[in-house]
């Protein structure tokens, strides 16, 4: 008997005054009774319509993103580690983090994202990595002093 999956994806970006814009984009597909019953192969199912979602919404907010890839196109997960563990050096930053950067910045009469060009040579605020925009956030909270380090 065959079943739907239902995946979503969600996106709301920050823009100077206070503003912001988001994009949804969901996606509805009948899958057979044959893949519900391989959980890997339910998984990476699921993974590749999420990144088909990811990659619409980016595109719809003009963002740039890597083509969509299917699950065995993706490099492995998890940083070699035994236990599989998340590395906090190569996740993106939380959107509470980006937040409070941006709030700081605004606070200190900053840019953001030239100080993220300056200080880490990446061209927005968005690809700092979890640990580089806590370090980022640190700096802005100091004075700046760590920032043009």
């Amino acid at each position: 008997m065959p079943a739907k999956i239902n995946i979503g994806f969600s996106r709301k970006i920050g823009e100077s005054n206070y503003g912001s814009r988001g994009a949804t984009a969901n996606l509805e597909v009948e899958i057979d009774s044959g893949t519900i019953s391989d959980s890997q192969l339910l998984r990476d199912r699921m993974r590749s319509l999420y990144a088909m979602a990811r990659q619409s919404v980016e595109e719809e907010l003009g963002l740039e993103s890597e083509p969509a890839q299917f699950a065995d196109e993706r490099p492995p997960k998890g940083n070699g580690r035994p236990n599989g563990s998340a590395n906090r050096d190569s996740g993106t930053l939380t959107s509470s983090q980006q937040r409070a950067i941006f709030a700081i910045a605004r606070k200190h009469r900053l840019d953001p994202n030239s100080v993220v060009q300056e200080r880490f040579h990446l061209s927005r605020v968005e690809d700092l990595s979890i640990r580089q925009a806590s370090e980022m956030i640190d700096a802005l909270k100091n004075g700046m002093a760590e920032v043009r380090t």
